[in-house]
């Protein structure tokens, strides 16, 4: 349901209301119209593709301004590099949708590693790929350093084959070589 059905829905059943003799304040009517439109509100970022996603949380990451940084380079024709996907796929209504607590939410949620654990990592760890030519390995968590500032947490990974490997920037720059 999209927000103008909402609302249409929303002025019928204070009709009713009123019909029935008990109408609703305007504060009581923009507390249900605010509380259901946070309710019924999908997150923006669910719409993305994980790398999308991983590329536009890291850009927040590294730019506090990044809502600006992203819209001048539009007003001035430059190329937002990892995050151009947002202006040729989703625009500046959707941009300007994404909230703190958006973000929030996907931050917060991210994956935090066990030792154990089995994930896959891309060949970008250990060589230059250009574009989409990742090639992902299996392999299984066999140690942690785990620090509060995470460019320095990393992770001591093994491959099938007995190799050993570390990842530093874990939960950083090198999210995206990891799922």
């Amino acid at each position: 349901m999209n927000e103008s059905d909402l609302d249409a829905l929303l002025d019928v059943a204070f009709q009713q209301c009123d019909s029935l003799g008990h109408a609703l304040t305007e504060e009581q009517k923009w507390i249900l119209r605010t509380t259901l439109r946070q309710a019924t509100r999908t997150n923006p970022l669910e719409q993305l593709k994980p790398e999308q996603r991983q590329a536009l949380l890291r850009f927040v990451q590294d730019h506090a301004e990044w809502k600006t940084v992203i819209l001048n380079d539009w007003f001035q024709s430059r190329d937002s590099g990892s995050v151009q996907f947002i202006r040729d796929e989703y625009g500046m209504e959707w941009l300007n949708s994404i909230t703190a607590d958006d973000l929030a939410a996907y931050r917060d949620s991210e994956a935090v590693l066990k030792i154990g654990d089995r994930i896959e990592v891309s060949n970008a760890l250990w060589e230059w790929v250009q574009g989409d030519d990742n090639e992902w390995f299996s392999c299984t968590v066999i140690g942690l350093s785990e620090a509060e500032n995470p460019q320095e947490t990393s992770c001591m990974i093994r491959f099938d084959t007995g190799q050993e490997y570390e990842i530093q920037g874990l939960y950083d720059w090198n999210r995206p070589n990891w799922r």
